[in-house]
């Protein structure tokens, strides 16, 4: 099959913009900003369709708030036809450090909303996520302003060379599978 849902995490809103929590959201626009997509509201999310070599990618951006995210997923998995393999979440991640991503075919909501909405709804965790670690440097009891909270000036860079590793992940999904791409994606390490 040559069609992937892709989803990124995230809250729709000004506040939310840019945030850790909406890496989801973000690494999704640079995937369709380049190759030239676009989104538009539609059921539950934005949505694009980009193709690449013969692939087509249903790129979503639930609108229904992160700990909703499993009804637009479930509402365009099942529109668009497609089986759980041929997706994947894209979510940020607190257990693991700035530096790295994660991609794994299954796996808990390790305490996240968004996943664990996804995992009620669709009933499995047997589903391909893409994790992108924001570290955790918060003092005791901050992790809701951390998670929330805009990027630091000093991460910025290592932010956006991870987001254009995602896109790059993104289509070695596609074109070589998940295993081969877990073996890439999961021994890059950023500065």
């Amino acid at each position: 099959m040559n069609k992937f849902l892709i989803i990124g995490l995230g809250n729709i809103g000004e506040e939310y913009k840019h945030t850790r929590h909406n890496i989801g959201f973000d690494v999704l626009d640079a995937f369709v900003r380049k190759h030239n997509g676009f989104f538009k509201n539609d059921r539950l999310a934005d949505i694009a369709e980009v193709k690449w070599k013969g692939k087509t990618f249903i790129c979503i951006k639930p609108t229904t708030y992160m700990n909703l995210s499993g009804r637009a997923f479930k509402y365009w998995l099942d529109k668009e036809k497609i089986d759980i393999p041929q997706t994947l979440t894209i979510v940020d991640d607190l257990a693991l450090p700035l530096n790295k991503l994660r991609l794994r075919g299954s796996g808990s909501d390790a305490g996240h909303n968004g996943l664990k909405d996804i995992q009620l709804i669709l009933g499995t965790d047997q589903y391909p996520k893409l994790r992108f670690g924001i570290g955790n440097n918060f003092p005791k009891g901050r992790q809701v302003d951390f998670v929330l909270g805009k990027w630091l000036a000093e991460e910025q860079y290592m932010v956006n060379q991870k987001i254009v590793a995602c896109g790059d992940i993104i289509e070695s999904f596609a074109a070589i599978g998940l295993e081969k791409t877990m073996n890439m994606a999961n021994n890059l390490s950023f500065t």
